[in-house]
């Protein structure tokens, strides 16, 4: 089966999208190491056919907000782990929304509320591609983990917040990430 492209996220790409319990991101800054990361809970909207937003829950690294400040490229990737075989791929450049930004609290609205919640990436897609799939594995979905979730509720935001004062502020590579500040 050959690649298709399209400009836009089409309807049958927009069901298939919705139907996964995963996504994959890649950034990559003009230098440095490339970040690659599975994605999951209810964290990713389809705001339309070129726009995709997704709430970043805090981790122990921040490579995607480090990366987006010097290079906006971002991929993300779904793929079927069930019967009909599929990889789907959507390219565009991606800004950051964080908390203390105005377009916060309306985007933020869009997902369930979590005190781990870290920055809002959205996507203006240019390109879709789909290929074949073939030789992704079968995997039968258990469910979401909620150990992030529990670790976050935990914490609370002030101890979040000094979480990412500690692991969150420089990516790998020593780039900053923007998590506390707003100097670019």
């Amino acid at each position: 089966m050959p690649k298709k492209r399209f400009d836009r996220i089409e309807e049958a790409h927009q069901e298939f999208i919705e139907a996964q319990h995963m996504f994959f991101v890649a950034t990559a800054a003009p230098a440095g190491r490339v970040d690659l990361a599975p994605k999951g809970q209810d964290s990713l909207r389809l705001m339309g056919p070129n726009r995709v937003i997704w709430l970043n829950l805090t981790g122990s690294e921040n490579e995607t907000a480090a990366h987006l400040r010097e290079s906006s490229r971002m991929t993300l990737m779904w793929c079927s782990f069930v019967k009909t075989p599929l990889i789907l791929r959507a390219y565009g450049d991606a800004s950051i929304v964080h908390s203390r930004d105005d377009a916060w609290e309306e985007l933020a609205s869009l997902f369930p509320e979590s005190p781990g919640a870290r920055q809002i990436f959205d996507l203006s897609v240019d390109l879709v591609l789909t290929s074949c799939g073939f030789g992704v594995p079968f995997f039968d979905f258990v469910g979401q983990r909620d150990t992030l979730v529990r670790w976050s509720e935990q914490k609370g935001v002030e101890g979040v917040r000094a979480y990412w004062a500690v692991r969150n502020v420089e990516s790998l590579d020593g780039k900053p990430t923007g998590i506390l500040t707003d100097h670019p």
